[in-house]
């Protein structure tokens, strides 16, 4: 299972939400390159990060730093935040990403998300974000009447291969991880899934690792590596225990 160490970028900085709130915000590097080679320093294989000002606007804002870090570091990296459109996905692909994230678009746009998977494969993963069961859109701003798992299940069946899940009551707060809601995301797809949302100790990812689900990829945390409650070798040691 994998690691995926969170950069979240708001006004140039590297920041973290608490339950996607965007009035709960801490931050924590001036310079999100700075948090990159951190991780990458420490062992990470992988980095995820957002744009919270392009999830917000609807489109990419802070793709020159996404072009740094990049750069900077020698690991691939996935994108997501404001990627609305195939355009805005080919302008993400060209700043050295591995991977882009649609989120409100795959939800909105199913039949956009099906022809953006279809031209880049594996490199599009769907971020389906839930708040008491139905999906939040508009970078968690929006709630919606659609239910998580019948989203998922619907994007699965359109050639996507690969999800990013979060509950967004638990995001932030690292007071553990929402397991039940996991395993029904787990079950309404064969994708695979990354989940994101509540990890605060190297216990919360063993629970997730417990769960014995095989198309659970990763676990993708922020805050828990910000404040130090554990290393990245440390999660890594946790996640493929």
């Amino acid at each position: 299972m994998i690691l995926f160490p969170a950069i979240d970028i708001r006004g140039g900085k590297a920041v973290r939400l608490a339950q996607g709130d965007y009035e709960r915000e801490t931050q924590y590097d001036d310079d999100p390159v700075v948090a990159a080679r951190r991780w990458v320093d420490g062992g990470a294989r992988w980095l995820h990060v957002v744009d919270l000002d392009g999830a917000r606007a609807g489109a990419p804002v802070n793709l020159e730093h996404v072009r740094r870090i990049v750069s900077s570091v020698s690991v691939p990296v996935q994108l997501g935040g404001g990627l609305r459109d195939s355009k805005q996905v080919e302008e993400a692909i060209s700043s050295g990403v591995e991977r882009v994230i649609l989120g409100t678009a795959a939800v909105r746009d199913p039949e956009m998300a099906e022809a953006i998977a279809s031209a880049h494969g594996d490199r599009v993963v769907a971020s389906v974000d839930s708040r008491s069961g139905k999906v939040a859109a508009e970078g968690w701003t929006e709630g919606t009447d659609l239910a998580t798992t019948d989203v998922i299940a619907e994007l699965t069946s359109r050639g996507l291969r690969r999800f990013v899940y979060t509950p967004v009551e638990v995001d932030g707060l690292m007071e553990g991880p929402d397991l039940d809601s996991l395993r029904e995301v787990a079950a309404a797809t064969d994708a695979d899934v990354v989940y994101s949302g509540g990890i605060g100790s190297l216990d919360d990812l063993a629970a997730v690792t417990a769960l014995g689900l095989d198309n659970v990829e990763g676990v993708i945390v922020g805050r828990a590596l910000y404040e130090q409650r554990f290393t990245i070798a440390e999660a890594r040691a946790a996640l493929e225990s």
